[in-house]
This record gives C-alpha cells, sequence and structure tokens, in this order.
C-alpha cells in the first residue's frame, strides 16, 4: 500500500461528486425551464408577430401601377396612348453592393451616366423596399441578354411595363403636353398613396390640368419570394383603376393643316367653334418632341431646347402677349358706337396723318398718302389709322378699358388646362402705379390701333372674335369634351359654360361691326380680298401688324420692313370667323415677324376654315417664309400705325419671360 492510499479519504470524494451531481441536475433543469419559456414565448406569446415576420420574408406587397387613361382628338384619332415596354428595375434593399451590382449591369445593358443619375435620384425618394426603375425601353436583345444572367442579380428585375407615347409629336405638344419623373416639387402638393408604383406625373398641357382623371389608382399584388428575394409565386392580386380616358375638342387634322399653313414662321394659331367655346386648333410653333420628356431626356437635349432661339418649350397660344394692332379696330368700333361718340355713317376725312391740338407730333396712317373721306365699313375694310386715332380720342382710355375688358382682353381667358398670362389692357391707373407717370394722349391713340402698352395673347383674339361673332354671346373655351370611362365604356360629356352677354344698347351695332369685317375680305379695296375674293363661304376678318420697333417720321413705313432684319420686321395677325351669316370657326393667327397680316397671316386662317367647313384646303397661298419678304403690288397693306413719342416701343412676345420650363426627369 502506497502512502497516497493510507492518507486517501473516500468519504469526502463521495461527497464532492455528490454535490456536483446536484449542481449539474439543477443547472440542466434551469436551462430546460429556460429553453421551453423562451420556446412557449416564441410559439405561443410571440406567435402573431414572427409568423407576420416570416410571412415578410417569405412573401412580398408590391403596388400596381394603374395605367394611364388615353387622350383622343374630337374624332377618335389618338393623341396620348401607352405602348409596352421593358423596363429595368432594383429593389435597393435586396442589393448588397448597388455600385458593383450597376458596374456589372452595364456590362449587359445599356446605361448612359444620365440613366444612372436619374436613377440615383429616384433612389433617394423612394422607400428601399419598394422597386426603382434604372432604364425604360430595354430592346429584346438586351433583355435577352439579362435573362442568361438574372440569377447572379438578386433584387434585379425586368418587367414588362407600359410607357406613354405622343402620336402626333411635335403637332399637338403644347395642348396634350407630357408626363415626366416626379420631383420633390410635386412630391410636396401630391397624395404619395396615390403614386405608389408610379415615377411620372403630368408636366404641363392636359396631362398635367386632369392628372387626377388620367392618373387612375394603383393595385396591389402578394408575391412570394426565395431568400434572395427573386419572385416565385403570386399569391393574391387587387386590380386598381384604371384611368379615364379625355376626349378633346382638338380636331388632329385641323392642328395639322394649321401647323402646315405658317410655313417656316413662328406663331400661333387657336380656333374656337363660337358656338359653344369648343377648342378646334391651338398650334404653337415650334414645339417640340413629347417623347423626349416622357422616356427621359438627357441634359443635352434639354439645354439645347432650352437654349433654341426660337423657344420651342413656350407656348405661344397662350403665354405670347403681343400688340394686337389693327386687329383691335373692330372693338374699337364697338366701343365708339354703343358709348355714341361715333356715328358710322358720317365720314371722317384721311389725310395721311394726324396731329393732336397743339402738337405737330404727326401720327401716321400706313398709308402715306391717305385715305381721303371714309365711313365706319370702309375704315374697317382698309384699316385706317387716322380714323381710328379720331375714334380713340372721341372715346378716351376710361371708355376704351371698359369696352376691351367686356370683351376679356387684360384677363385670361380660363381655359381648362391654365397656363395663360393676361396681357395687359392699360388704364390711367395701372400707369401711375407701374411707372408713376401720367397717362398721355398720345398713348390713347396708340391703344385706338393696338399698340403700344395694349398687350394681348392669341387665345384671347379667339375668343374675342368669337363673341363679334355670336352677338355678344360666348362659351368659355375648353378642350377637354368629354371623359370616358375605361371599365363601365360610359362616357361623360363636359357642358359649355356660357359667359355673361355683352349687351348693347342697339342691336344694329353688331350689324355694323360684322358689316365692316366682311368688306375687309369680300370688298376689292379690303385688306384681305385676296383670300375672300374667292372663298364658298362668307368671312369676317380683320388684318394686323404690330410694330416691334418704331419708325422715324420721315422713313417710309413698308420700304422699311423690307430693309430691317428679320427679328425686327412687325408680327402678322389676322381675326376671323365664318360663315359670317352662320359662324361656327373663329380664327386668330400670329405669324411673328410676318410683317403684314394679309400676306402672312390671313393665308393662315383662310386654310384652316377651309379644312373645317369644307374638309379640304381650297385656297393655296405660298408657304409664309421666314427669309423672304413678299412685296406687295400696292401700298394698300395693313401695316398698323407710328409710335409716338410719348409711347414706349411696342413689346416682342419674344422679350417676355419664359415660364419656368420642367427640368427634365
Amino acid at each position: 500500500m502506497s502512502s497516497y492510499d493510507a492518507i486517501k479519504d473516500l468519504w469526502e470524494e463521495k461527497r464532492s461528486f455528490t454535490r456536483r451531481g446536484y449542481f449539474g441536475a439543477l443547472m440542466s433543469v434551469l436551462l430546460i425551464l429556460t429553453l421551453t419559456a423562451r420556446l412557449i414565448q416564441l410559439q405561443v406569446v410571440q406567435h402573431d408577430y414572427y409568423r407576420t415576420r416570416a410571412d415578410d420574408n417569405r412573401m412580398r406587397l408590391v403596388p400596381v401601377p394603374p395605367v394611364r387613361g388615353l387622350i383622343y382628338d374630337r374624332n377618335g384619332a389618338l393623341l396620348a396612348q401607352n405602348l409596352p415596354s421593358f423596363v429595368l428595375q432594383i429593389v435597393p434593399e435586396q442589393v448588397d453592393d448597388l455600385d458593383a451590382t450597376l458596374a456589372r449591369l452595364r456590362r449587359i445593358v445599356n446605361l448612359s451616366d444620365q440613366d444612372v443619375a436619374r436613377f440615383r435620384e429616384r433612389l433617394r425618394k423612394t422607400p428601399r423596399y419598394r422597386p426603382v426603375t434604372l432604364r425604360t425601353n430595354l430592346s429584346p436583345e438586351e433583355v435577352a441578354r439579362y435573362e442568361v444572367d438574372r440569377y447572379d442579380f438578386p433584387g434585379v428585375t425586368v418587367d414588362a411595363s407600359l410607357v406613354r407615347d405622343y402620336p402626333l409629336g411635335a403637332e399637338a405638344s403644347h395642348v396634350v403636353g407630357y408626363v415626366g419623373g416626379i420631383t420633390d416639387a410635386d412630391l410636396a402638393r401630391i397624395d404619395a398613396d396615390q403614386y405608389q408604383g408610379l415615377d411620372q406625373i403630368g408636366k404641363v398641357g392636359v396631362e398635367k390640368s386632369h392628372e387626377d382623371q388620367l392618373r387612375g389608382l394603383p393595385g396591389t399584388k402578394i408575391i412570394e419570394a426565395n431568400a434572395a428575394g427573386r419572385p416565385l409565386r403570386e399569391l393574391n392580386y387587387h386590380a386598381g383603376s384604371p384611368g379615364q380616358n379625355l376626349y378633346l375638342t382638338i380636331d388632329a387634322r385641323l392642328q395639322h393643316v394649321a401647323e402646315q399653313a405658317l410655313g417656316e414662321l413662328d406663331g400661333a394659331v387657336v380656333a374656337l367653334d363660337p358656338r359653344n367655346g369648343e377648342v378646334l386648333a391651338l398650334v404653337s410653333k415650334p414645339g417640340f418632341d413629347p417623347d423626349l420628356f416622357a422616356n427621359g431626356v438627357d441634359n443635352a437635349t434639354y439645354h439645347a431646347l432650352l437654349d433654341d432661339p426660337h423657344r420651342p418649350l413656350y407656348n405661344r397660344a397662350l403665354l405670347g402677349i403681343y400688340p394686337p394692332g389693327s386687329t383691335i379696330k373692330p372693338f374699337m368700333a364697338f366701343a365708339g358706337l354703343e358709348e355714341g361718340t361715333l356715328d358710322p355713317d358720317k365720314p371722317v376725312y384721311c389725310p395721311g396723318y394726324l396731329n393732336l391740338p397743339g402738337s405737330s407730333r404727326r401720327y401716321r396712317c400706313w398709308k402715306r398718302s391717305g385715305h381721303g373721306e371714309l365711313t365706319l365699313e370702309r375704315a374697317i375694310a382698309q384699316s385706317c389709322d387716322v380714323y381710328f386715332y379720331n375714334v380713340a380720342l372721341a372715346l378716351g382710355i376710361d371708355r376704351i378699358d371698359q369696352a376691351l375688358g367686356a370683351f376679356g382682353f387684360g384677363h385670361v381667358t380660363g381655359l381648362d388646362i391654365g397656363g395663360e398670362r393676361s396681357g395687359l389692357l392699360p388704364t390711367r391707373e395701372w400707369k401711375r402705379r407701374s411707372l408713376h407717370q401720367a397717362w398721355f394722349p398720345g398713348e390713347t391713340l396708340n391703344v385706338g390701333i393696338g399698340q403700344g402698352y395694349l398687350t394681348v395673347t392669341p387665345m384671347q383674339l379667339a375668343l374675342a372674335v368669337s363673341r363679334i361673332a355670336m352677338r355678344g354671346d360666348g362659351y368659355l373655351p375648353h378642350l377637354v369634351h368629354a371623359i370616358g370611362d375605361p371599365v363601365g365604356g360610359r362616357i361623360t360629356e363636359v357642358a359649355p359654360q356660357r359667359l355673361p352677354p355683352i349687351t348693347v344698347k342697339d342691336a344694329t351695332i353688331w350689324d355694323r361691326v360684322i358689316a365692316g369685317m366682311e368688306q375687309v375680305t369680300q370688298s376689292p379695296r379690303g385688306t384681305a380680298y385676296g383670300i375672300g375674293a374667292d372663298a364658298p363661304y362668307a368671312i369676317a376678318g380683320k388684318t394686323g401688324s404690330a410694330q416691334v420697333v418704331g419708325v422715324a417720321q420721315n422713313v417710309g413705313y413698308q420700304g422699311a420692313q423690307r430693309n430691317i432684319e428679320l427679328k425686327l420686321r412687325d408680327n402678322a395677325l389676322f381675326i376671323a370667323f365664318a360663315p359670317a351669316d352662320a359662324p361656327r370657326i373663329a380664327v386668330a393667327v400670329v405669324a411673328e415677324h410676318g410683317a403684314e397680316g394679309a400676306l402672312a397671316a390671313a393665308p393662315v386662317a383662310r386654310m384652316v376654315m377651309d379644312q373645317y367647313l369644307l374638309g379640304k384646303v381650297l385656297y393655296h397661298a405660298p408657304p409664309a417664309s421666314a427669309t423672304v419678304l413678299p412685296a406687295p403690288d400696292n401700298d394698300d397693306g395693313d401695316e398698323g400705325g407710328p409710335l409716338p413719342d410719348e409711347s414706349p416701343p411696342a413689346q416682342n412676345p419674344n422679350d417676355a419671360p419664359e415660364e419656368p420650363a420642367v427640368p427634365p426627369q
């Protein structure tokens, strides 16, 4: 026996082992109880919570963007439609390294720097669990290359979608407008819930003004996905509501004729149905390609549009402000007749100029040799400035303002796409407040022939001449004729809104004004006889030319027009309605720097009226040119009068501030 065995205490060892056994058993029981409690917490107490989390990992709620409503013209021609397209999208929370993913995608899909920049901008404004569009309109080849390697791109999908398309292109760009990316400014004013799944919104034109009808309401779908986020199957689908279809009053064929009739000249054409206020054509030339914005315009193209001297993004029909020139004379005649300051049968002698009492300044007539004695109808037909200088002097600026205001000058017309400017109907108070000056008599003369401070828009001119056509009656101009439900097929027409009538003390006032306007196109000495002589219907019209720069007292006016550069030539205007005895169309034309209303603007109106009334164009004048100015055979053109010393130069609409353009998206 060793010494170790002699001193070993077996009893103590047994007690130590027993204590360890009890401790181990106790710890095991505690661990089992803890595990059991945790299992009860997970499986019973928090069962609903963790089941929801598990379902979230397996199933995803995906917004389904609604189908945007279509836009038609009055005859059913498509002005805005949706075309199928393949869209490349990324769900940010499912991508570990976004930069690396973008770099690898560039090798199989054509991605420009602009595409990536636009994607990052959208990413900043979109929750990370929602897909963000990287590129639209993928080609079939790009889709095929992606499908080969799609399992190498978790969080990246290619889905079939719809993109906006505009069949008429530039011809209806200012009417229909376009859709573009949703900006921070848009997010500040919209309900984000109604734009789930959408990344575009109407920016201008009908697309913007009727966004609520066109957009529709988004739906939802629940999809089952694998651990990489790849969709496996669709579990549930809740359809949203498609956008409503819009039927416009615009006639696409008329729009095309008006655009082509302007030739090389920039300008605007507005045609209305005076019987109900429907806008038959609304042209602003040049236009732009709205598909550029719908598909995401690049910076270079966008800035090229902004820097273009012809300003294609500027809607001249609603925003362009022009001196009306001699087109204001029928309204001045109305004012004189209504106020009793004008005797239509009393001849007024025109020696070619007018002197204000106590002044040597000559306010010239466009015809330097004078018109001789004229009564009202002949004065309108031959556009005698001296006659209407006298009309303006007899009325005074206060009564002129009241009469012109009744026709809508100085106010927006209320067109249902908005974005209008009001022009300027000058008053004594306006000049005192704005320029801190008194009103001068020479400025009243200027207003009497549509020059000086007075400015109008083409839309205002069209509405005003339609009020004459309807003998004081009239309707609010509007572009939307009806709204269609794509699900139920029901079409609801938009009722025209009647304007307060322009009352007169004697109904024959309208007869005298309209008779003078008819002589403009039917009398051999009328300034627009060239377009009315062979017309199969009676036209009541008025030519006009509005100065861009003043002409010295001793310079022949027509000669001056032919010796200055294009941008300084007069703007040519024409207003008309037809048939004169039962009007169905009223037209206003502004041909920028066309020099003479009879030569540059009146033929445009005739072609538009031919197309609408006859279904074809009978009158074919030589296309208006921006480089060659035709010389008249005689001195009977309508040139407008000079600017007196007290009045500022006439305003060129191209100097007007442009409404802020929508940045590229």
